[in-house]
């Protein structure tokens, strides 16, 4: 029974193509809208997850202030020492490396060409806790460091804008007033977690910057790299003790720095992207509501213009659970074939819409398979009222039908 009922639906299919099609469109878009809504998403969560752990693994990023955010400079917090650095290096365990950093954004020019970048000044711990890679040359030499000699490091966008395709190595960079050596290059890490270009960047030792960018022997803030399977909370709470101690800080006083954990920043900025694919993802199901109404009209139909037909079947012989189910199959069978073209469309729009995002494209097999199943629930529950209404016809009645 079941199998001449499967045949019967698909003859009916066969026979109306164009009104099939345009019946299953509503599911086909449903499913290949969530199916993409969702791939995209958990692509973004991996991009978001992958370009901040490229900002170094086990980083820890201590500010002055007492808040982060707008303000969160502190008024009134001091900056950091470079004995400071030192004293985290040698005092608390489990640190693999420590780097000061002091930012300031300038112009740096080379011949005709210029660029506005963002100078970092610190010290050749700053590679290590950063997990940059060297694409040519080398970082500072510790003579380099302790003079504030005018060597730099540049990114690869920096390199672009201001040699091209040639070797920067040895070249001669204007930053401000003075001029500077090229001494390395930086592999490329491309876009950041937030939109920002993480190789658009020239790098100086700490002093350099400091006597002749800033003019300050500020320290705005301090990075903090740990060895793998460190205890992240136990140096979290000995980073804090000992900066309160050296701060000269009262047991009633507050902190007057904070620390940040980059696992902290990916996890909230992923919980954002995952929330956001769930919002996406509920908003593109309603449509395979629509296409499922969509799917009940055309069966109504198709049981209107059917019914002498029914009416001869009920007339020798059919049982009613028999016309139930062949209209009911009908309905599934619709669906699921929707169900299947929405897979392929999704397929096809995820993997082009992920290389044009730059995300990367996650296949997520269960994803597919719950739209799928869904779609062919949606035809069971909007299949049901056409189809019982059908099997409920007077064979009488039904045969008077004209």
């Amino acid at each position: 029974m079941f199998w001449n009922s499967l045949l019967l639906a698909l003859r009916e299919i066969r026979r109306n193509l164009l009104r099939s099609f345009l019946t299953i469109l509503g599911i086909v878009i449903g499913v290949s809208a969530v199916i993409t809504m969702v791939t995209l998403g958990n692509g973004a969560t991996q991009a978001v997850r992958d370009q901040i752990s490229s900002l170094g693994s086990n980083l820890l990023q201590v500010r002055p202030g007492q808040r982060l955010g707008p303000g969160s400079g502190g008024t009134g917090a001091p900056s950091f020492l470079e004995s400071d650095v030192d004293a985290i290096a040698t005092q608390i365990g489990g640190v693999r490396a420590v780097a000061p950093e002091v930012r300031s954004g300038v112009t740096v020019v080379r011949g005709a060409r210029n660029w506005t970048t963002v100078v970092t000044g610190t010290s050749n711990a700053y590679f290590e806790t950063n997990n940059w890679r060297f694409a040519a040359g080398r970082g500072f030499e510790e003579a380099e460091e302790r003079a504030g000699s005018a060597v730099c490091v540049i990114g690869a966008t920096v390199r672009r804008e201001l040699f091209g395709t040639a070797d920067p190595l040895g070249e001669q960079v204007r930053v401000k007033q003075f001029s500077c050596r090229v001494v390395g290059l930086l592999a490329s890490k491309g876009q950041a977690a937030m939109g920002g270009d993480q190789d658009d960047l020239v790098i100086l030792p700490l002093r350099t910057v400091q006597r002749r960018v800033t003019g300050s022997t500020r320290i705005n803030t301090l990075l903090v790299s740990m060895n793998e399977g460190t205890n992240v909370e136990g140096v979290k709470e000995s980073l804090r003790l000992l900066l309160r101690e050296r701060r000269k800080l009262g047991s009633n006083e507050d902190d007057n720095f904070n620390v940040l954990d980059t696992r902290q920043i990916a996890d909230a900025m992923s919980g954002t992207t995952q929330v956001m694919t769930m919002l996406l993802g509920a908003v593109a199901a309603v449509s395979l509501l629509v296409g499922g109404i969509g799917i009940m009209n055309i069966m109504l139909v198709s049981v209107t213009e059917r019914t002498r037909e029914v009416g001869i079947r009920l007339a020798i012989g059919a049982l009613e659970r028999e016309v139930l189910l062949q209209f009911l199959i009908e309905a599934v069978v619709l669906a699921a074939f929707g169900g299947l073209a929405g897979i392929l469309l999704a397929t096809v729009a995820t993997v082009s819409l992920a290389n044009l995002m730059q995300v990367p494209f996650l296949f997520d097999p269960s994803i597919n398979l719950l739209s799928f199943v869904f779609s062919a629930v949606i035809g069971v529950v909007f299949g049901y009222f056409p189809a019982r209404r059908a099997a409920r016809l007077d064979p009488i009645e039904a045969l008077r039908h004209e």
